[in-house]
Parts: C-alpha cells; structure tokens; sequence
C-alpha cells in the first residue's frame, strides 16, 4: 500500500474504531461539543474526536469541573479500577499507585492542545515529587504512535495505553472522546476535580494545592470541591477578560 493510502486507510480504522464504540454507547457519531450542564464553565481547549456527542440529562459531576463537553452520567466518587497496558507491555490497573494522590490525564497525540500540556504535567511531577503524587497518562491512541511519541519527546512519567479499550476508560468515567481532559484525585482516590481542556499553570496550582489540603486533613472534600470550582471560574473570566481586552488594543 502507498503512504497516501496508507495514511487514508489509518485515518480511516481511528474514525471507525471511535464510532463504533460511541454507537454501543449510544452516543452520537458526529464531530461537535455537548452543550456544558447548568453552571459550569465552558472551555475552548478541548478536541473532541468524532465520538463527541451531546450528554444525557444525567445531573452534574459532584467534583469541581471546567467543562467543553458535558460527561454523559454523573462522575464516578472515587476513580475506577480499569486496567491498561503500560509503555513496557504491562497490565495496570489504577490501583496500583493506591495511596498516592494521582493526575489522570486522558490524552491523544494527534491532539495539539494534549500536546502543549505535557511540559507542565511532567514539571508537576517533578516538583511534587516530595508527597508522592502521581501523573498518569491515559492515552486513546494506537500503542505504535504513543510510545515514537513518548520516546521522541523523553516522556517521563506513566503512560497506560489503548485504543478500544482506551475508549473504554474514557466511558467508565462518564466522559465523551474530548481531549485532553483531567482527573484530580487525592491518595485515597476519591476523585476532586476534572478539568476539560488544556491545563495552565495557575489551574494546576489551584487544584494541585487544594487535594493536598484534603490530603494533610485539613480542608473537607466538599469544601475542596467547592473552591476549586469557583476558583476555576475566576481563573476563566480572567482569562476571557485579557483576551478581549487585547483584542480591543
């Protein structure tokens, strides 16, 4: 087969493959954003493959949420236990970083803004090394490609990898095919918050921050929940305020 067809027939089993599992879903195979439930705040920077599809009428997440495409049930109270296989050709499950606070970063490489939050998720790890939280990426995309990628790009921190069953993870968390997105769960893996669309740096300070309170006990997960949201919510108006302010200069 020629490269242009090759490529053709790739693009091809990507589209396939994310449609069939939306339809066993029942979701819609079509390429747009779920309206965001009551709320919540919408995010720009999130790419929905072509599984992305409008949500049920199922009620808000309880975690804190910055959304661009609404999750199809309610959130799970604590992270589920499904099983991957890692970078080395191993079977993991969640579970097996019990104890230890975790980013679960859901991501694909054919996603630019998946792309630009990398720097930021390895220097969290890095810099937060000391109380033993965890990045961990899930990502949706054909194992060849994730691992040239993860070794061009000297990616360092865990990375479980599928495609039907990539999907499949997505759907056990009660979210449509919009990349990136991210869950914050404390070491007991209850899960805190979840953010749709790329991350920056002052959101990671806030709820990186916040689930370390929980952690040490001093701050309640409602609490917690409660002033991530809001904070999430002045950081995007802030956001949206400079970016019309220089547009307007």
């Amino acid at each position: 087969m020629n490269e242009p067809a090759a490529k053709s027939s790739r693009t091809g089993v990507i589209v396939a493959l994310i449609v069939a599992i939306a339809a066993a879903a029942g979701f819609f195979g079509q390429r747009h954003f779920a309206p965001p439930a009551p709320g919540l705040v919408p995010d720009p920077d999130a790419v929905a493959s072509p599984a992305a599809a409008p949500a049920t009428d199922s009620a808000p997440p309880p975690a804190a949420t910055v959304l661009a495409a609404a999750p199809t049930r309610a959130l799970p109270e604590t992270l589920p236990d499904f099983e991957l296989t890692d970078s080395n050709g191993v079977k993991r499950k969640l579970s097996y970083w019990a104890g230890r606070p975790l980013v679960v970063n859901y991501w694909a490489t054919w996603c630019p803004p998946c792309v630009r939050e990398i720097p930021l998720l390895r220097k969290l790890r890095a810099d937060r090394a000391a109380s033993k939280l965890e990045v961990v990426g899930i990502a949706v995309d054909f194992r060849e490609d994730v691992l040239a990628f993860a070794k061009r790009e000297h990616l360092d921190y865990p990375l479980l990898i599928g495609e039907e069953d990539g999907l499949a993870a997505v759907e056990a968390v009660g979210m449509t095919p919009a990349f990136p997105f991210t869950l914050f769960a404390d070491s007991r893996h209850r899960i805190v918050a979840l953010k749709v669309g790329e991350l920056h740096q002052p959101e990671l300070d806030l709820i990186v921050g916040t689930v370390a309170e929980v952690d040490a006990g001093t701050l309640e997960l409602p609490a917690a929940q409660a002033r991530i949201t809001e904070g999430l919510k002045t950081l995007a108006t802030d956001k949206a305020t400079k970016s019309a302010r220089s547009t307007s200069n």
